[in-house]
């Protein structure tokens, strides 16, 4: 294990003039997840689950042309959320969400017809032929947790709610979004996969957090825990050799890390895809004692 020093802390998101909220693109979001998972899927040890993931990414992609409309959050709405320090979607009021339940019933139906683990398989099959379990697991989904025996049932129950809620996320009038506590989306009040560096216009190499469910980002100030805002005993840690963008961002204070990705030298990287096919870093770290503190739902167990 390589690890570097703290980063230089660059200018704040007041004089850099940095959105601070950045909401999700539906119509490109999955589809590049998908080619991500496919080439991170060649040469690497978890190339089976690595190709299944890029499958459902794909069945993600292939549904959102023919999925109904959604109500969209009212602006006054929103905007009263902010005034009260609360994210615009209310996670716990998508469980009786119609719309919801459609995209669940039809990315059930969608994903049926790829090849998956017979783990897999099994699961889709209990939860397709039994409403209460799809209806325990979504809020498990919804709480960012899943039981230990239950881990495929969670994964194909996330994959359903990240099409929905990238959807209504979507949808928010970006401008009102504000900060709702550390390391919590302010979109949906989800907790973040990764943070990335990105590349945008005035905002060269700024660090976005990015929910896990919903796939907002939000800005979060350099050479600080994202999981519990200390800016004391921050390192950075990668696996030696391996020049591909992604690091750990580790904190003495909380003793947790998340990852951190340069998609400003590697453009290709995505949050969820990267994540999953980098889980040599995660043994590594938790080999050394650190928690992890980052939330994906096709990592439930590391």
């Amino acid at each position: 294990m390589s690890e570097e020093p703290p980063r230089p802390r660059p200018a704040s998101r007041g004089e850099l003039n940095i959105q601070f909220g950045v909401l999700p693109e539906p119509t490109t979001l999955f589809a590049r997840r998908a080619d991500r998972f496919a080439a991170r899927a060649e040469g690497n040890d978890l190339a089976p689950y690595l190709q299944f993931m890029a499958d459902i990414a794909r069945a993600q992609a292939a549904l959102l042309p023919s999925l109904p409309p959604l109500t969209r959050v009212q602006t006054d709405l929103a905007a009263r959320a902010a005034e009260h320090g609360m994210p615009p979607i209310d996670r716990a009021g998508l469980m009786d969400d119609p719309v919801l339940a459609d995209t669940i019933n039809r990315f059930l139906t969608e994903v049926a017809a790829i090849s998956m683990p017979d783990q897999a398989s099994a699961a889709l099959h209990r939860i397709r032929t039994d409403p209460v379990l799809i209806r325990m697991y979504l809020a498990n989904a919804l709480e960012d947790a899943a039981a230990a025996d239950a881990v495929a049932e969670h994964v194909l129950l996330s994959a359903a709610l990240q099409l929905h809620a990238v959807r209504l996320a979507a949808r928010l009038p970006a401008d009102l979004l504000h900060p709702v506590g550390t390391g919590v989306c302010p979109s949906c009040g989800g907790a973040p996969v990764a943070s990335v560096l990105v590349d945008r216009p005035g905002a060269h190499n700024a660090r976005y957090c990015v929910c896990a469910t919903c796939a907002t980002q939000w800005n979060a100030v350099r050479v600080t825990c994202v999981l519990c805002g200390s800016t004391e005993g921050i390192a950075y840690h990668h696996i030696e050799g391996h020049d591909n963008g992604i690091t750990a961002e580790t904190c003495d204070a909380c003793h947790g890390y998340v990852k951190l990705l340069s998609q400003a030298e590697h453009p290709e990287l995505d949050p969820v895809a990267d994540d999953v096919a980098s889980l040599g870093l995660d043994l590594m770290l938790q080999d050394a004692g650190w928690r992890r503190g980052a939330v994906n739902p096709f990592l439930t167990g590391y």
